[in-house]
């Protein structure tokens, strides 16, 4: 059994969605899984005691919260000497345009330079648009972005653009690559083998 952190900052709450589903997926596999809310962190957690490390954000006009860019940085030694991932949810990620995957892999590019970081694994993934969480001003901020991008401009509802496959591959993907890197098969792999012998 591997321990992994999945540190992230979130908006809204769909980034704290995603990596809920992320832990999910990785105890399935037989692993452990921390998720850790960068508003909600004390400070006291100790990334020696993790095998492996993903990082999320969300991008609110065009920048990631800045907790997580701080994590990052503090914590950049000890993100190096281990497995990582990075997953970022934007409304870009939600558009099937190429100009809009193109903005989309312009944050990352500026998240991974401004933190001096190099992930072994990078996920993009739609996020959603939750008019009942903002307030007057975002709303119709968001509702002119959003009627742009993905037509969805009526601010009585709430949208979600998340493709949990995608999460869910991207996440299966991480953890065979760390299960391979530390030499220790899912649990699932490991009961299989098991039954053959």
């Amino acid at each position: 059994m591997l321990s992994f952190l999945i540190y992230y900052g979130t908006g809204e709450g769909q980034t704290a969605t995603v990596a809920d589903r992320i832990a999910d997926v990785l105890r399935d596999r037989g692993h452990d899984a921390t998720a850790i809310n960068a508003a909600e962190d004390s400070g006291s957690r100790d990334l020696e005691s993790f095998d492996a490390v993903l990082v999320g954000a969300s991008v609110h006009m065009g920048t990631h919260q800045s907790a997580v860019s701080e994590f990052v940085r503090t914590e950049r030694e000890a993100l190096a000497s281990r497995p990582t991932a990075f997953f970022q949810l934007s409304l870009a990620s939600a558009v099937d345009d190429e100009s809009a995957r193109a903005d989309a892999a312009e944050y990352v590019d500026e998240f991974l330079e401004k933190t001096d970081w190099q992930p072994d694994r990078i996920g993009l993934f739609g996020g959603a648009l939750r008019y009942s969480k903002y307030g007057f001003l975002k709303r119709l901020v968001m509702k002119r972005i959003a009627k742009g991008a993905t037509g969805d401009s009526d601010t009585s509802q709430d949208y979600e653009y998340t493709d949990w496959h995608e999460v869910e591959a991207f996440t299966a993907d991480f953890a065979a690559f760390v299960e391979g890197r530390l030499d220790a098969p899912a649990a699932s792999d490991r009961t299989q083998e098991q039954d053959r012998a």
